[in-house]
């Protein structure tokens, strides 16, 4: 692998990466603000990123058109504009367009308020993340700023029980080696603490602010990417360099343990941090019942496309109606059927009522609503409230599909099959767990078991069941008489 090998220098140690161009020097702002790096066609951004992060999907500019072009994802909109552009043609037309098109304004206008008030709660996370203070070394001590003030090669101090804030190499701490104990819960969902150790050099020689203020350490390491445990880098100070791997790397999102006070240089900030590199980009989520109701329009505008094709030819033969024969005046029967066609699907277009959908866009905002405000589900310990972070997905709460559990131990099988569970003191699941258990102790004491247990009947056992097979597996049936 090119990327792989390291250019060697006299001493043995890996000097540089060839494909690793992410440079990072301490202390030096202006060395970094110089590089720029192309987005979109022409276009050029800083090639390093602010630690300012921003998860929410719309502003000022971008809200109405980017939240119309989500909306007519939804193949009722899409249905029922197709329906008003019937409408606007005189000679099918049953009622004037625009008494249509206010109710689908109207469900627009409450779904565009609801993803409004989905984003501003995203705004305001942002916000709050944003704004939180950290410890950042300027000039010869450090002073209190915020995190979307943090910039890379930056040296940050993080104290005990606070977050950090971007990506950064260990320099140092207060425990002996310079070790550093995190938490990764908000990573992977571990709560055992993890360590990380700096190196050698920089625990034994950055001993006091003045020392770091002049720490001058260039990083050369791989380009930011989602690899969430890995990491392959150098440091270059004063002439030597040395190595780097994801045990000297505090990464955003961990939580600082049982270490009083430890210092980093900060490496990748904001968007190019790992956590957010796995993020990827905000996705519309659709719940079962708006799948269930797209395929439902589809469905409906078939069969009403199918039904009307012989009530235009009907309307055609009916001459003897006044109201249908003066459709027939100046008009040739290829022009009467398709008039007809298309009036016909105007007639049927009711069968999917507009208004179930308005009611449904009130039903998801009150819930929402309700959902803030229960006070069964109030976290008292803690002061921490239930929070509908989302006012579209309420009808898919407790709709559980897949159960992901984690083992204990070791599995001789890679299969894992669902016994039971308790929720709230009711048992959920088949038993059929029980029959195997028994059939495991049958086996065990299938000598002396008619002995021991004469009052339960007959065991009809098939196949060579006697057979001990490892893990302790039988593909084989069994029935208690």
């Amino acid at each position: 692998d090119d990327q792989g090998l390291a250019l060697m220098r006299a001493g043995g140690y890996p000097l540089a990466f060839p494909a690793f161009t992410w440079e990072v020097r301490a202390n030096d702002r202006n060395y970094h603000m110089q590089f720029k790096k192309k987005f979109a066609f022409c276009l050029t951004k800083k090639k390093y990123a602010g630690n300012a992060i921003k998860t929410a999907k719309y502003n000022i500019f971008t809200f109405l058109p980017l939240n119309l072009y989500e909306q007519f994802h939804r193949m009722a909109n899409v249905y029922f504009v197709f329906v008003i552009l019937l409408q606007t043609f005189p000679e099918i037309s049953t009622l004037p367009w625009y008494t249509l098109l206010f109710p689908l304004s109207c469900l627009l206008t409450i779904r565009g308020l609801r993803d409004l008030i989905d984003d501003i709660g995203r705004h305001q996370s942002d916000r709050n993340i944003n704004s939180r203070p950290c410890e950042i070394l300027s000039g010869k001590s450090f002073c209190w700023q915020k995190w979307r003030d943090i910039c890379v090669g930056d040296i940050v101090r993080l104290r005990k029980e606070s977050f950090v804030p971007a990506d950064m190499l260990l320099l140092c701490s207060s425990e002996p080696s310079s070790l550093c104990y995190v938490e990764t819960a908000d990573i992977d969902g571990e709560t055992n603490l993890k360590f990380r150790q700096a190196l050698l050099v920089t625990h034994q020689e950055l001993v006091s602010e003045e020392i770091m203020a002049a720490f001058d350490g260039e990083v050369t390491c791989e380009e930011p990417n989602s690899r969430m445990h890995s990491f392959t880098g150098t440091l270059e100070w004063r002439g030597e360099t040395y190595s780097l791997d994801s045990e000297r790397i505090l990464l955003r999102g961990c939580k600082i343990r049982n270490t009083d006070v430890c210092y980093g240089l900060v490496i990748y900030a904001g968007f190019d941090s790992k956590i957010m590199k796995n993020c990827g980009k905000i996705k519309r989520k659709k719940t079962k019942l708006d799948r269930m109701m797209d395929r439902l329009v589809i469905i409906v505008s078939g069969a009403n496309s199918s039904c009307s094709g012989p009530l235009a030819s009907w309307g055609c033969s009916q001459e003897k109606h006044s109201y249908l024969s003066a459709l027939c005046k100046r008009t040739t029967p290829a022009q009467q059927a398709f008039f007809n066609f298309w009036g016909f699907m105007i007639l049927l277009s009711i069968i999917i009522p507009m208004s179930m959908y308005i009611t449904f866009e009130f039903i998801y905002l009150v819930n929402s609503f309700f959902i803030n405000w229960d006070l069964e589900m109030y976290y008292a310990v803690k002061d921490i409230p239930a929070k509908a972070r989302s006012t579209s997905l309420n009808d898919q709460l407790g709709q559980i599909e897949y159960i992901f559990s984690d083992k204990t131990g070791t599995l001789t099988q890679n299969v894992m099959s669902f016994k039971k569970c308790c929720i709230n003191g009711t048992i959920y699941g088949n038993f059929s767990w029980m029959q195997e258990g028994l059939l495991f102790f049958f086996t065990l004491f299938s000598d002396e078991f008619p002995a021991r247990f004469p009052n339960l009947g007959t065991l009809r056992l098939s196949g060579d069941l006697w057979r001990r097979q490892r893990n302790y597996h039988f593909p084989y049936s069994f029935s208690l008489q």
